[in-house]
Protein backbone atom coordinates (compact mmCIF):
# COMPACT_ATOMS: atom_id res chain seq x y z
CA UNK A 1 0.00 0.00 0.00
CA UNK A 2 0.89 3.53 -0.90
CA UNK A 3 1.38 6.18 2.22
CA UNK A 4 -1.76 7.95 1.16
CA UNK A 5 -3.38 4.83 1.12
CA UNK A 6 -2.09 4.33 4.75
CA UNK A 7 -3.35 7.32 5.79
CA UNK A 8 -7.03 6.71 4.24
CA UNK A 9 -7.31 3.60 6.54
CA UNK A 10 -6.32 5.66 9.18
CA UNK A 11 -8.69 8.04 9.11
CA UNK A 12 -11.49 5.60 7.88
CA UNK A 13 -14.38 5.80 10.05
CA UNK A 14 -14.49 3.46 13.33
CA UNK A 15 -17.81 2.45 13.36
CA UNK A 16 -19.74 1.12 9.65
CA UNK A 17 -23.54 2.76 8.62
CA UNK A 18 -25.35 -1.03 9.70
CA UNK A 19 -28.06 0.30 7.06
CA UNK A 20 -25.68 1.46 4.65
CA UNK A 21 -25.22 -1.00 1.49
CA UNK A 22 -22.69 -0.19 -1.12
CA UNK A 23 -22.98 -1.27 -4.34
CA UNK A 24 -20.06 -2.40 -6.78
CA UNK A 25 -18.86 -3.28 -9.60
CA UNK A 26 -15.04 -3.41 -10.21
CA UNK A 27 -15.89 -2.14 -14.04
CA UNK A 28 -18.13 0.23 -15.67
CA UNK A 29 -20.89 -1.56 -18.16
CA UNK A 30 -22.23 -3.89 -15.94
CA UNK A 31 -25.15 -2.39 -15.15
CA UNK A 32 -24.22 -1.20 -11.98
CA UNK A 33 -26.49 2.09 -10.95
CA UNK A 34 -29.63 0.38 -13.01
CA UNK A 35 -29.03 -1.82 -9.99
CA UNK A 36 -28.83 0.53 -7.56
CA UNK A 37 -31.63 2.32 -8.57
CA UNK A 38 -33.69 -0.69 -8.72
CA UNK A 39 -32.61 -2.12 -5.41
CA UNK A 40 -33.52 1.02 -3.92
CA UNK A 41 -37.49 1.72 -5.27
CA UNK A 42 -37.69 -2.23 -4.29
CA UNK A 43 -36.45 -1.79 -1.32
CA UNK A 44 -39.19 1.29 -0.47
CA UNK A 45 -42.27 -1.15 -2.24
CA UNK A 46 -41.54 -2.84 0.81
CA UNK A 47 -41.82 -0.26 3.78
CA UNK A 48 -37.92 0.93 3.67
CA UNK A 49 -37.16 4.48 3.86
CA UNK A 50 -34.47 4.79 1.59
CA UNK A 51 -31.50 7.36 0.28
CA UNK A 52 -29.32 6.62 -2.92
CA UNK A 53 -25.90 8.06 -3.31
CA UNK A 54 -23.93 9.10 -6.29
CA UNK A 55 -20.47 7.65 -4.79
CA UNK A 56 -18.99 8.42 -8.89
CA UNK A 57 -18.33 12.23 -9.54
CA UNK A 58 -16.50 11.52 -12.48
CA UNK A 59 -19.64 9.79 -14.77
CA UNK A 60 -22.54 10.53 -12.09
CA UNK A 61 -25.64 9.24 -13.67
CA UNK A 62 -28.64 8.59 -11.26
CA UNK A 63 -29.97 11.51 -11.93
CA UNK A 64 -29.70 10.90 -15.54
CA UNK A 65 -31.44 7.60 -15.50
CA UNK A 66 -34.33 9.03 -13.31
CA UNK A 67 -34.75 12.30 -15.44
CA UNK A 68 -34.48 14.75 -12.78
CA UNK A 69 -32.68 17.88 -12.66
CA UNK A 70 -31.74 18.59 -8.62
CA UNK A 71 -30.92 21.73 -7.54
CA UNK A 72 -28.36 20.77 -5.54
CA UNK A 73 -25.39 17.89 -6.23
CA UNK A 74 -22.21 16.55 -4.96
CA UNK A 75 -20.38 18.83 -6.73
CA UNK A 76 -21.88 22.02 -4.07
CA UNK A 77 -21.28 19.66 -0.90
CA UNK A 78 -17.83 19.24 -1.98
CA UNK A 79 -16.89 22.46 -2.99
CA UNK A 80 -18.51 23.89 0.50
CA UNK A 81 -21.17 26.01 -0.99
CA UNK A 82 -23.88 23.46 0.72
CA UNK A 83 -24.04 21.31 3.38
CA UNK A 84 -24.67 17.23 2.25
CA UNK A 85 -28.05 17.20 3.73
CA UNK A 86 -29.52 20.24 1.39
CA UNK A 87 -27.96 18.19 -1.70
CA UNK A 88 -31.06 15.28 -0.78
CA UNK A 89 -33.43 15.25 -3.95
CA UNK A 90 -36.79 13.86 -3.44
CA UNK A 91 -38.08 11.63 -6.43
CA UNK A 92 -41.81 11.10 -5.60
CA UNK A 93 -42.62 8.87 -8.13
CA UNK A 94 -40.20 6.17 -7.03
CA UNK A 95 -40.81 7.28 -2.60
CA UNK A 96 -36.79 7.81 -2.31
CA UNK A 97 -34.77 10.19 -2.10
CA UNK A 98 -31.08 10.70 -4.05
CA UNK A 99 -27.88 12.42 -3.32
CA UNK A 100 -26.48 13.50 -7.16
CA UNK A 101 -22.98 13.32 -8.22
CA UNK A 102 -22.04 15.71 -10.51
CA UNK A 103 -20.79 14.42 -14.18
CA UNK A 104 -17.32 15.02 -15.09
CA UNK A 105 -16.31 17.13 -11.80
CA UNK A 106 -13.33 14.78 -10.97
CA UNK A 107 -13.29 11.93 -9.15
CA UNK A 108 -13.41 11.36 -4.94
CA UNK A 109 -10.06 10.09 -5.17
CA UNK A 110 -9.34 13.60 -5.64
CA UNK A 111 -9.92 14.58 -2.30
CA UNK A 112 -7.82 16.05 0.63
CA UNK A 113 -8.13 12.54 2.83
CA UNK A 114 -9.52 15.26 5.46
CA UNK A 115 -12.36 16.16 2.84
CA UNK A 116 -13.36 12.20 1.89
CA UNK A 117 -13.62 11.95 5.78
CA UNK A 118 -15.76 15.08 6.46
CA UNK A 119 -18.26 13.66 4.10
CA UNK A 120 -18.07 10.34 5.04
CA UNK A 121 -19.20 11.49 8.29
CA UNK A 122 -21.61 13.73 7.21
CA UNK A 123 -23.36 10.56 5.31
CA UNK A 124 -23.52 8.48 7.99
CA UNK A 125 -25.10 11.06 10.20
CA UNK A 126 -27.60 11.73 7.04
CA UNK A 127 -28.34 8.33 6.77
CA UNK A 128 -29.90 7.91 10.06
CA UNK A 129 -33.13 9.31 8.93
CA UNK A 130 -33.29 6.29 6.64
CA UNK A 131 -33.88 2.80 6.98
CA UNK A 132 -31.16 1.63 4.11
CA UNK A 133 -28.90 4.00 2.56
CA UNK A 134 -27.16 2.90 -0.88
CA UNK A 135 -23.86 3.85 -2.56
CA UNK A 136 -23.86 3.75 -5.67
CA UNK A 137 -19.89 3.53 -6.27
CA UNK A 138 -17.44 4.63 -9.10
CA UNK A 139 -15.77 1.80 -10.89
CA UNK A 140 -12.29 0.62 -9.96
CA UNK A 141 -10.71 0.63 -6.03
CA UNK A 142 -9.32 3.97 -5.72
CA UNK A 143 -9.27 5.89 -2.90
CA UNK A 144 -12.55 7.31 -2.79
CA UNK A 145 -14.27 3.56 -3.49
CA UNK A 146 -12.57 2.08 -0.56
CA UNK A 147 -12.88 4.80 1.55
CA UNK A 148 -17.12 4.73 0.69
CA UNK A 149 -16.83 1.12 1.16
CA UNK A 150 -15.95 1.49 4.33
CA UNK A 151 -18.86 2.66 5.42
CA UNK A 152 -21.08 -0.11 4.27
CA UNK A 153 -22.39 -3.05 6.38
CA UNK A 154 -22.95 -4.73 3.07
CA UNK A 155 -21.10 -4.59 0.08
CA UNK A 156 -23.02 -6.15 -3.08
CA UNK A 157 -20.69 -7.21 -6.33
CA UNK A 158 -21.79 -6.79 -9.56
CA UNK A 159 -20.36 -8.63 -12.51
CA UNK A 160 -21.74 -10.42 -15.69
CA UNK A 161 -19.90 -13.04 -18.02
CA UNK A 162 -17.76 -10.54 -19.69
CA UNK A 163 -14.00 -12.27 -18.52
CA UNK A 164 -13.28 -8.53 -17.32
CA UNK A 165 -16.02 -7.84 -15.24
CA UNK A 166 -15.67 -11.54 -13.67
CA UNK A 167 -11.79 -10.14 -12.94
CA UNK A 168 -12.59 -6.65 -11.96
CA UNK A 169 -14.64 -8.07 -9.46
CA UNK A 170 -12.30 -10.39 -8.46
CA UNK A 171 -10.05 -7.52 -7.75
CA UNK A 172 -12.52 -5.06 -6.04
CA UNK A 173 -13.05 -8.12 -3.24
CA UNK A 174 -9.58 -8.80 -2.75
CA UNK A 175 -8.74 -5.14 -2.33
CA UNK A 176 -12.18 -5.20 0.22
CA UNK A 177 -11.31 -8.07 1.87
CA UNK A 178 -7.41 -7.35 2.68
CA UNK A 179 -8.77 -4.06 3.79
CA UNK A 180 -11.67 -5.58 6.21
CA UNK A 181 -11.74 -9.04 6.24
CA UNK A 182 -15.27 -8.99 7.96
CA UNK A 183 -16.77 -7.24 5.83
CA UNK A 184 -19.85 -8.97 4.58
CA UNK A 185 -19.27 -9.49 0.35
CA UNK A 186 -22.95 -10.70 -1.81
CA UNK A 187 -22.15 -11.04 -5.22
CA UNK A 188 -24.94 -10.42 -8.29
CA UNK A 189 -24.67 -11.56 -11.50
CA UNK A 190 -26.58 -9.13 -13.59
CA UNK A 191 -27.73 -9.78 -17.73
CA UNK A 192 -27.61 -13.43 -17.18
CA UNK A 193 -29.16 -15.70 -20.00
CA UNK A 194 -31.01 -17.58 -17.27
CA UNK A 195 -30.48 -18.34 -13.74
CA UNK A 196 -28.15 -21.85 -14.71
CA UNK A 197 -26.07 -19.26 -16.96
CA UNK A 198 -26.29 -16.70 -14.21
CA UNK A 199 -25.01 -19.40 -11.50
CA UNK A 200 -22.47 -20.90 -13.61
CA UNK A 201 -21.08 -16.60 -14.03
CA UNK A 202 -20.96 -17.02 -9.93
CA UNK A 203 -19.30 -20.29 -9.49
CA UNK A 204 -16.15 -18.48 -12.03
CA UNK A 205 -16.22 -16.11 -9.11
CA UNK A 206 -16.21 -18.05 -6.41
CA UNK A 207 -13.80 -20.52 -7.37
CA UNK A 208 -10.92 -17.68 -7.77
CA UNK A 209 -12.16 -16.42 -4.15
CA UNK A 210 -11.88 -19.53 -2.54
CA UNK A 211 -8.13 -20.74 -4.14
CA UNK A 212 -6.89 -17.65 -3.61
CA UNK A 213 -8.79 -15.80 -1.10
CA UNK A 214 -9.86 -18.41 1.33
CA UNK A 215 -13.41 -16.80 1.32
CA UNK A 216 -16.97 -17.75 -0.20
CA UNK A 217 -18.61 -14.90 -0.49
CA UNK A 218 -22.61 -15.90 -1.50
CA UNK A 219 -24.30 -15.30 -4.30
CA UNK A 220 -27.54 -12.68 -3.66
CA UNK A 221 -29.10 -13.49 -6.71
CA UNK A 222 -29.28 -13.66 -10.94
CA UNK A 223 -30.81 -10.98 -12.48
CA UNK A 224 -32.19 -12.31 -16.10
CA UNK A 225 -31.06 -10.01 -19.38
CA UNK A 226 -34.25 -8.51 -19.78
CA UNK A 227 -34.78 -6.05 -23.16
CA UNK A 228 -37.57 -3.88 -20.51
CA UNK A 229 -34.29 -3.19 -18.72
CA UNK A 230 -32.96 -1.38 -21.58
CA UNK A 231 -36.40 0.48 -22.65
CA UNK A 232 -36.79 1.68 -19.36
CA UNK A 233 -32.96 3.21 -18.70
CA UNK A 234 -33.74 5.05 -22.45
CA UNK A 235 -36.92 6.13 -21.06
CA UNK A 236 -35.66 7.30 -17.59
CA UNK A 237 -38.21 5.43 -16.09
CA UNK A 238 -37.73 3.08 -13.36
CA UNK A 239 -38.26 -0.56 -14.02
CA UNK A 240 -40.57 -1.30 -11.43
CA UNK A 241 -42.96 1.11 -12.46
CA UNK A 242 -43.00 0.66 -15.64
CA UNK A 243 -42.57 -3.20 -16.43
CA UNK A 244 -42.86 -4.48 -12.73
CA UNK A 245 -44.04 -8.50 -13.71
CA UNK A 246 -40.78 -9.00 -16.16
CA UNK A 247 -38.22 -10.91 -15.17
CA UNK A 248 -35.89 -8.40 -14.38
CA UNK A 249 -38.26 -7.35 -11.85
CA UNK A 250 -38.98 -10.64 -10.56
CA UNK A 251 -35.56 -11.19 -9.93
CA UNK A 252 -34.97 -7.98 -8.43
CA UNK A 253 -37.49 -8.53 -5.97
CA UNK A 254 -36.31 -11.64 -5.09
CA UNK A 255 -32.64 -10.25 -4.24
CA UNK A 256 -34.46 -8.05 -2.08
CA UNK A 257 -36.46 -10.50 0.07
CA UNK A 258 -32.91 -12.09 0.53
CA UNK A 259 -31.26 -9.36 1.21
CA UNK A 260 -33.79 -8.24 3.91
CA UNK A 261 -34.08 -11.86 5.46
CA UNK A 262 -30.29 -11.37 6.35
Amino acid sequence: MTAKSDEVSKTAPRAKGRNVLAIASGKGGVGKTWFAITLTHSLVREGKKALLFDGDLGLANIDIQLGLMPKHDLGGVISGRIGLRDAVTPFPDGGFDIIAGRSGSGSLANLPVTRLQALSDDLIQTGKSYDKVLIDLGAGVDQGVRQMTSLANTVIVITNGDPTSLTDAYAFIKVTHMARPKTDIRVVVNMAKDRKEGEAIYNKLLKACEGFLKISPPLLGVVRADPRVSECIRSQTPLLMRHPNCDAAHDMEAITQKLLEG
